[in-house]
């Protein structure tokens, strides 16, 4: 069979992708990309470390990330993204550009992290005051809050799981309640950060909610860097991706409208309005991280989403 007339293979755009090791969205990093892009994804090397701020550094030392564009390099792609939030925020505005500077010089090739995508993210739509929804510790929550602050950015309320790992686990239900205890003190939009933490489906929910535009920790990384090499995200019912969705709640569609899943999730916002920090893993205590007592996951209980979880002090708090 003559099959010339396909005259195929399309050439291929590439956007070179650096992940923590255990870094487990591909697939959800993919949905935000349009078919003439190809995601060329590498990770950090394995350390034995739980999602705490010295994971966060570990896995973001320039040395690192020069590696992995490096190898990243031998596909040719046109920007390299580091996806990981706490890792490019944890050194603060500075710290994060030094990382681009890093990556940039190792792949001569422009470079851009999630927590720069954020900021960019967050002047397209015109946000100064945000709410903030974490699945990590009180302490690493605390470090996005000052990178935020040092950037001009106002955080007016927060929600966070306490989580040390399995994160990518997180049900779309638990960030949802996250969400509506995080948003308070009228927020120009919501942040949920976290590369692991999946959020693609529950963003338009949020946003029919919520009225207002919704960010989330992949959907900025990889924004940003389709956007650096002259290329559009595709998503639907996002406001970062629709400018017509910006347009306050006339431009977004109510809850009611939702079918399928999302109709399923969607539900009316909690009656009482919440404290400005809701730490849905329990009262947090001041601290340092801890590792959990023994005998529980430190991250989920029994069934995904039912708790205990657990807050920074380590014990358990039913949700």
């Amino acid at each position: 069979m003559d099959v010339s007339f396909l005259g195929g293979p399309q050439p291929q755009r590439g956007v070179g992708v650096v992940a923590p090791f255990d870094f487990a969205l591909d697939r959800e990093l993919w949905r935000w990309v349009p078919d003439e892009v190809s995601l060329h994804l590498t990770r950090t090397p394995f350390v034995p470390v739980e999602v705490s701020l010295d994971l966060a550094r570990l896995v973001s030392e320039h040395e690192t990330l020069q590696d992995a564009v490096r190898a990243l390099s031998a596909v040719a792609p046109e920007v390299a993204a580091y996806a990981c939030t706490s890792g490019s925020f944890v050194g603060g505005v500075a710290g994060e550009r030094a990382m681009c500077a890093a990556m940039t010089q190792a792949g001569e090739l422009p470079s851009l992290t999630t927590s720069g995508a954020l900021l960019e993210a967050l002047r397209e739509i015109g946000a100064r005051r945000v709410a903030v929804v974490t699945p990590y510790t009180r302490s690493v929550t605390d470090s996005l809050e000052d990178y935020l602050g040092e950037a001009g950015i106002t955080v007016t309320g927060r929600a966070y799981l306490g989580l040390t790992r399995h994160i990518w686990k997180v049900p779309y239900r638990d960030v949802v309640d996250m969400a509506r205890q995080a948003v308070v003190g009228s927020p120009d939009a919501l942040f949920i950060s976290c590369t692991n933490l999946p959020t693609y489906d529950v963003i338009p929910q949020l946003e029919a909610e919520l009225r207002m535009p919704v960010l989330s920790a992949n959907q900025v990384t990889v924004w940003a860097a389709l956007r650096e090499i002259g290329a559009q995200a595709v998503g639907p019912y996002q406001a970062l991706l629709d400018p017509a969705a910006r347009r306050g709640p006339a431009g977004m569609a109510s809850s009611s409208q939702l079918s399928g899943p999302m109709a399923a999730m969607a539900g009316p916002v909690a009656g009482s309005e919440p404290e400005p920090e809701a730490a849905l893993a329990g009262a947090a205590s001041p601290g340092s991280d801890i590792d959990p007592a023994d005998g529980l996951d430190p991250g989920f209980g029994p069934g995904i989403g039912e708790g205990p979880f657990l807050d920074d002090s380590g014990g358990p708090s039913v949700m």
